[in-house]
């Protein structure tokens, strides 16, 4: 815990971020856990951005959604608590904004008052949501920008935009994770900082240690093993990891992570292994059978203005790491190999890995060690403690 005085003087949050239940763990889980251990805290599962289609599973999510809305939150552990506020897809459809305005505040409200939170902060890590800002008796707004969210696959780029824009204005205090959004959201708000992501060292640093147990789904893969893990999305080129298999068929390629999209390309590879979602506290099992970790990212604009958090958890196992380029893995080019093209992703593997030795192992984990989600979080939180102080003079 902190020295630093505790900004929320009774305050809880109201926090607005991606599917509590959702595969991934992103940083806006790893920040609300933490923010929850000062402060009553009430994470709010906001609606996906993009529309849902006819599929069984996202007519399942939003069944599951509309139900969850009808119960009061929950208490997740200590002071985190959770509820869902749906919103009617439709929104471009008259009077659908203001239905899910009025609707989105008024369930917020009454959930807020369940968890015991009287006064509050709001703090926003997704745009969708953010014509709540303001609206909810909050003394002061966040927003935590993780993404350039109008470029994800699928969703309304105009009407996201918008929404983004108008709560980068409308926040007290903006926090920037992708370096390459700085600039732009400086310009909509002269309170921004940068903040990069973390990573959970300890959780990661398991992969490194020889008691560590490789996962049973991997255990029998023929080495180099080349690993990836996260959600397989649109922005994974997988024509790129398809190519790659098919250079080195004598390698395993293990690809550990939800399919959020079809993964044609990569069917009929037998050296190519789908592991399916796995749990977040066994992704070090996993990565303990790598050899080589990969970010093969499609080269668009998402993942210009991305910040990868896998970045900083593959280099905090200490395994090597190619990756395709952006403006944060730039940074990291001293413990990692950047590919410019499939040819050249391709010998950086090749290199990497041999590149096994201890030494190089404890760079690549000394190059994240000052950068823990603890550590990120007292920053913020200090950040927060200030310009609350200053509002209040």
């Amino acid at each position: 815990m902190s020295d630093v005085a505790d900004p929320f003087d009774g305050r809880g949050i109201l926090y607005f971020g991606n599917d509590w239940h959702s595969e991934n763990r992103t940083s806006s889980h790893h920040v609300a856990l933490r923010l929850a251990e000062r402060t009553p805290l009430l994470y709010v599962s906001s609606p996906g951005m993009r529309a849902p289609t006819a599929s069984g599973r996202d007519l399942s999510r939003m069944l599951r959604k509309l139900l969850a809305t009808l119960r009061p939150p929950t208490r997740i552990e200590g002071n985190l608590w959770h509820c869902t506020v749906p919103q009617l897809p439709f929104r471009r459809l008259p009077g659908v904004d203001g239905l899910n305005r009025w609707f989105g505040r008024w369930a917020v409200r009454r959930a807020a008052r369940k968890a015991g939170i009287r006064r509050c902060l709001s703090w926003f890590v997704v745009p969708h949501p953010g014509f709540l800002a303001g609206r909810l008796g909050e003394d002061f707004c966040v927003y935590y920008c993780i993404d350039d969210y109008a470029a994800h696959p699928g969703v309304d780029t105009e009407l996201i935009g918008r929404r983004d824009q108008a709560l980068s204005r409308r926040a007290d205090l903006l926090f920037v994770a992708p370096p390459a959004l700085v600039e732009a959201k400086k310009a909509l708000n002269p309170n921004t900082v940068f903040s990069p992501h973390g990573v959970d060292l300890e959780l990661f640093a398991r992969a490194a240690e020889a008691t560590t147990a490789i996962a049973p789904g991997a255990a029998g893969l023929a080495h180099p093993v080349i690993g990836y893990f996260g959600s397989l999305h649109a922005w994974i080129d997988f024509e790129l990891i398809a190519w790659l298999a098919g250079q080195r068929p004598q390698w395993s390629f293990l690809l550990v992570g939800h399919a959020a999209v079809d993964t044609d390309a990569l069917q009929g590879l037998p050296n190519l292994h789908l592991t399916g979602a796995q749990p977040y506290r066994d992704l070090p099992n996993w990565a303990k059978a790598f050899d080589a970790a990969i970010i093969p990212y499609r080269l668009n604009r998402q993942v210009a203005n991305a910040n990868p958090l896998k970045l900083r958890e593959y280099l905090a196992t200490g395994k090597p790491v190619v990756s395709v380029r952006n403006a944060e893995i730039e940074k990291f080019s001293d413990v990692v190999r950047i590919a410019e093209d499939r040819d050249s992703f391709l010998a950086a593997l090749d290199v990497a890995v041999l590149d096994q030795s201890a030494d190089a192992s404890a760079r690549r984990m000394a190059a994240v060690a000052d950068q823990s989600w603890d550590r990120r979080v007292e920053e913020v939180v200090a950040r927060v403690a200030h310009d609350l102080a200053r509002k209040a003079q």
